[in-house]
């Protein structure tokens, strides 16, 4: 029986004081009420159920996701062929840990390391190590490269340096943050992990100047989005690739939000022709059904770990087997790919005449992905976000003023079109101070 169902059925009332609040009772602004920390400040809808690219809500109303679960839905909401692997892998079995093997984890390895290891140094002897979350992903890379900097490189014990850009975004651990110059995620949780070298986002003289015989590696966003979908100049990344090859020093991608069709490539970093020697995939690479990260890229440096030295229980467990296949399959026709590119133009181009037309400050972009920056003096992020969703569209703001756009890879046109209307009239009325 469904919430909407319990309350019909007792008039709306001894459920709730029973059992205390359901779920469409609980305020939606995150603000309190019930057991729920506050770790987030979500925009005030409750979502019941979805499908595709439209979300419904414990009222019954309809919004078009312009989010996309920040990349981790590429291929919208329950998609059959995804929600079919999973529904059949939970009648087979769903973890067996890494004390052992099972069914899936090789395959899964082989397909993954078949679609993405040759768009790095790796080529097609790269390896897969499967984890859970995008933040793992980077950690693992991180404990990697340093690894292979004492193991291979010769980088005295305990000196290991990895140099990063300012604006970053890799995920919340105390590690990462370490490296984080944003205040909100870092504030509070010192002492601070050493090891990490901030320099300017797209400035690769910095990074040439940042690296020395202790660097193992450089980490980094092809496009960087929760700063605000920040694309690089062209000659950025190989640049960057140029320069640690001639340094040894590992070159690591962080796809995570860019990777896996949503720049209109299966990673991003191939807009400019350049293969980095590890990637980190997470997000879309679950479905949007089940947490699935990995590290991908060169035999030689991910067999620095050997048995003892990094594991996850649930990494490459047999249910995200399953549905990490199923989207390797989907992205091995490339049709997500050229979708991205497709309506990616025009999205671009339709948000570039906003800008023209003096409602938007400036638009970044790229495949079906975008930063909106709002003239301050118009209203905040969130303003536009709530003036989104009173429209029935769903975004989120960033920093400040900027909100991002990344619509599923399998977004309509016609659906796509009705976002872009709604933003325009939210824009115009925000322009006239409505």
């Amino acid at each position: 029986m469904t919430a909407q169902e319990v309350r019909a059925s007792d008039g709306g009332t001894s459920a709730s004081s029973a059992t205390g609040p359901l779920d469409g009772d609980r305020p939606a602004d995150g603000t309190g009420g019930g057991a729920l920390a506050h770790n987030y400040h979500p925009l005030p809808v409750t979502v019941a159920s979805a499908e595709g690219s439209w979300v419904t809500d414990v009222t019954g109303r309809r919004y078009l996701d312009l989010l996309a679960g920040y990349s981790a839905l590429n291929f919208g909401h329950r998609h059959p062929a995804l929600v079919d692997a999973a529904t059949r892998q939970l009648g087979r079995v769903t973890l067996t840990s890494r004390a052992f093997d099972h069914d899936l984890l090789h395959p899964f390895a082989e397909a993954l390391a078949a679609l993405v290891g040759p768009l790095t140094t790796g080529g097609a002897d790269s390896l897969v190590l499967p984890m859970n979350t995008g933040a793992e992903a980077v950690e693992t890379a991180i404990k990697t490269a340093r690894k292979w900097g004492y193991d291979v490189k010769g980088v005295p014990p305990g000196e290991a340096t990895v140099v990063v850009g300012s604006g970053n975004f890799h995920g919340r651990t105390t590690t990462i943050v370490s490296f984080s110059d944003d205040a909100d995620a870092r504030r509070g949780f010192d002492p601070y992990t050493p090891g990490f070298r901030l320099v300017p986002y797209a400035d690769a003289d910095a990074v040439a100047a940042a690296i020395d015989d202790t660097t193992v590696a450089v980490l980094l966003e092809p496009v960087q989005g929760e700063s605000g979908v920040v694309v690089p100049p062209d000659d950025y990344w190989p640049r960057l690739r140029a320069i640690t090859t001639a340094r040894d020093v590992l070159l690591v991608a962080d796809e995570i939000q860019s990777g896996l069709g949503r720049a209109g490539a299966t990673l991003a970093t191939e807009t400019w022709g350049v293969r980095p020697d590890l990637v980190t995939l997470g997000k879309a690479l679950g479905g949007g059904i089940v947490p699935v990260s990995a590290v991908v890229g060169r035999r030689d440096v991910l067999e620095v770990l050997t048995p003892g030295t990094h594991g996850s229980t649930f990494g490459g467990n047999p249910l995200a087997c399953a549905v990490g296949l199923a989207v390797v399959d989907l992205l091995r026709t490339g049709e997500p790919q050229r979708r991205a590119r497709e309506l990616g133009a025009g999205f671009q181009d339709r948000l570039t005449g906003l800008v023209d037309a003096g409602l938007l400050d400036g638009v970044r972009g790229l495949g079906l992905w975008a930063g909106l920056d709002l003239d301050p003096a118009r209203g905040t992020g969130r303003d536009l976000c709530e003036a989104l969703l009173a429209r029935g569209v769903l975004a989120k703001d960033t920093h400040g003023s900027t909100i991002r756009l990344a619509p599923p890879l399998t977004i309509a046109a016609e659906d796509l079109e009705t976002g872009l209307s709604a933003l325009e009239d939210a824009l115009t009325d925000l322009a006239r101070g409505r």
